[in-house]
């Protein structure tokens, strides 16, 4: 889409505004699906984005989708996703939430010790499920982003092996699946082949496997020159591993994915106006409409956004700081070059859709903006924007 649809959503739907581009999603998910062989399932990573109709969309193009809640699975099976097609992978839930899935008859996703115990104490064998694995791998770049390495609260550690055995073996839980994922952002394919390998390692001690899910963390870029995860090169190398795999062991094994960030960071633009230009001994400020309320990746992760104007895309270029309008210290970028910024002008930030509204919040009881789908050159409203009833539409008055 183009920059003149962008203005012209912003003045139909006003601002801030999130705007999805569908055709981006499909083609992020044909680029995965045509790079790792017929083998490979996908599993959409619903926390990215849980709008019902992406994940409607992302059930057309051929997707799983992969939940971290229970409130995110019956989104799932609300979206018209069969229990076959959801995998359930949450952390740090007590029992009765594992129950609530398998009510559903989805996959079920296993990351700790106790909960494996209590699965297994109470239903045996008679529910196939997967185990999480940490693998000690730290990748992604960072420890909010990482989430394989040795401090990290996902996961069974590899080097708690003998205890899970000894589990299934006095228990008799069915594994089915084993389950990885070190973490966001990762450009090298060998870390993906590291996590492969461990599972190739561990594999033999589980003999009703029929899955290995490798999770995701591929890389999107973010800037003209960023790198992002070679995902044609990954997936030959992974087939080759695989293929070796089941030559050496004579078992076929079905491989899975779970891209979120991948699928829609890419599609989504945020659209903010710009309220004021504050001129300081320091810097000068671009106050927009917005603030960590509605985006707080650069806040939370120190995230990197591309930020362009698009009421001026032709002016000269100067140096801004751009910040929000919440009663806290909410950056979204310092020194960055933005063509001449004025008072009332549109901004957009690029790779917005994963994580955006997502996180957003009430905070400062500001209201959460609308969103945007655009398909086959429309726009299509598929959330209203918060009015001021919201902020009271779950609250009791008693005095």
């Amino acid at each position: 889409m183009t920059n003149q649809d962008l203005l012209q959503i912003a003045e139909e739907f006003g601002t801030p505004v999130y705007v999805y581009e569908a055709e981006k999603i499909a083609e992020q998910y044909e680029k995965l699906s045509s790079s790792f062989g017929e083998k490979a399932r996908f599993f959409y990573a619903a926390k990215a984005l849980t709008n019902i109709n992406i994940l409607k969309y992302v059930k057309q193009l051929g997707a799983g989708i992969d939940c971290v809640s229970i409130h995110e699975v019956n989104l799932g099976r609300r979206a018209g996703f069969e229990p076959e097609d959801i995998l359930f992978t949450p952390n740090c839930v007590d029992l009765a939430e594992i129950e609530e899935a398998m009510a559903l008859g989805v996959h079920i996703n296993i990351d700790n010790i106790s909960i494996l115990e209590q699965f297994g104490n109470k239903y045996g064998d008679s529910y196939p499920v997967f185990i999480r694995i940490n693998p000690h791998i730290f990748a992604g770049g960072n420890y909010k982003i990482s989430t394989g390495h040795i401090d990290s609260k996902f996961g069974i550690s590899i080097h708690q092996l003998r205890h899970i055995e000894r589990l299934l073996q006095s228990t008799g839980v069915r594994v089915e699946g084993l389950h990885m994922h070190t973490g966001s952002e990762i450009k090298d394919v060998e870390v993906f082949l590291q996590g492969l390998d461990i599972m190739f390692e561990i594999a033999e001690h589980f003999p009703d496997l029929k899955y290995l899910d490798m999770g995701s963390g591929f890389k999107v870029p973010y800037t003209d020159d960023d790198l992002e995860t070679d995902v044609r090169t990954l997936g030959a190398k992974v087939q080759r591993a695989m293929a070796e795999f089941e030559k050496s062991h004579g078992k076929s094994l079905e491989l899975w994915f779970e891209p979120g960030k991948y699928l829609v960071s890419e599609c989504g633009y945020f659209i903010v106006k710009s309220n004021v230009i504050k001129q300081t001994t320091a810097t000068v400020f671009v106050g927009v409409n917005s603030g960590f309320n509605h985006l707080i990746r650069p806040m939370f992760y120190d995230a990197y956004h591309k930020i362009e104007n698009l009421s001026n895309a032709n002016g000269p270029e100067r140096i801004y700081t751009v910040v929000g309008h919440i009663c806290e210290t909410d950056t979204f970028a310092w020194d960055r070059k933005l063509n001449e910024v004025r008072e009332g002008d549109l901004l957009v930030f690029r790779n917005a859709g994963a994580y955006g509204f997502e996180m957003s919040s009430n905070f400062n009881s500001r209201l959460r903006p609308a969103e945007i789908l655009w398909m086959e050159g429309k726009a299509h409203l598929i959330r209203r924007r918060e009015v001021f009833d919201d902020l009271l539409r779950n609250q009791i008055e008693v005095l």
